[in-house]
């Protein structure tokens, strides 16, 4: 239930509403207008490659090959966002904050980002989708991409003053996430309706749970 609804002070009662869909209550750190079906990616880690492995020393005896090294870090992060476009990718889902280069180079080729996503909301998205996270890099960067969750629509949505985002997901099973909108003069008014809700659907679990027994 914390991950899907939204509590808005500032608004009369009346405001309330349900949205069909999940509302990410972050702004995108990278947004691309896209019409249509599109696909989305979920992943866990900083998509930037590191230069080297955890525990490993890595030793750099010029600045010819530091910047050789930076280099080759923009070059494989492009090369990312390029096999991300060509698979129809437009959309990637992170639960790690992505560096400037990543979001630059999602601008250049379409993708549109949302980042610092929380395991909740990860696995909800999970839940959602039947999608794992994507591993880019490793022994083999090359891999096919095959997990791509189905999104039927990806825009802003503006709740008063804060920015949010309004995904609808292809759903893998009998669940049709909606997400509720509850609005409120004040936070406390909010959280109470909130709890009376939580309580509402609760109640109705444990009475649909007694008739299917």
């Amino acid at each position: 239930f914390a991950e899907l609804h939204a509590a808005v002070p500032g608004l009369p009662l009346a405001s309330s509403r349900v949205l069909p869909g999940v509302v990410l209550r972050r702004d995108f750190a990278v947004y691309c207008p896209a019409d249509g079906e599109l696909r989305a990616l979920l992943v866990t880690e900083p998509l930037r490659p590191a230069l080297t492995a955890p525990g490993v020393e890595f030793v750099v005896d010029s600045e010819a090959q530091y910047q050789a090294s930076l280099r080759w870090i923009t070059n494989r992060t492009e090369a990312l966002m390029k096999r991300l476009q060509s698979n129809n990718v437009k959309l990637l889902l992170s639960s790690a904050k992505q560096e400037e280069v990543v979001n630059y180079y999602a601008k250049l080729y379409g993708v549109s980002v949302v980042e610092c996503l929380s395991s909740e909301e990860m696995a909800l998205i999970r839940e959602i989708t039947g999608v794992s996270p994507y591993t880019p890099f490793g022994d083999n960067m090359d891999r096919e991409i095959t997990e791509t969750a189905v999104v039927t629509f990806c825009q802003p949505l503006l709740l008063v003053s804060r920015r949010c985002v309004h995904i609808g997901f292809s759903s893998v099973c009998d669940f049709q996430p909606h997400c509720l909108i509850l609005c409120g003069p004040v936070d406390g008014v909010n959280e109470q309706h909130a709890a009376a809700v939580q309580e509402a659907f609760t109640m109705l679990q444990q009475l649909f749970k007694t008739v299917d027994q």
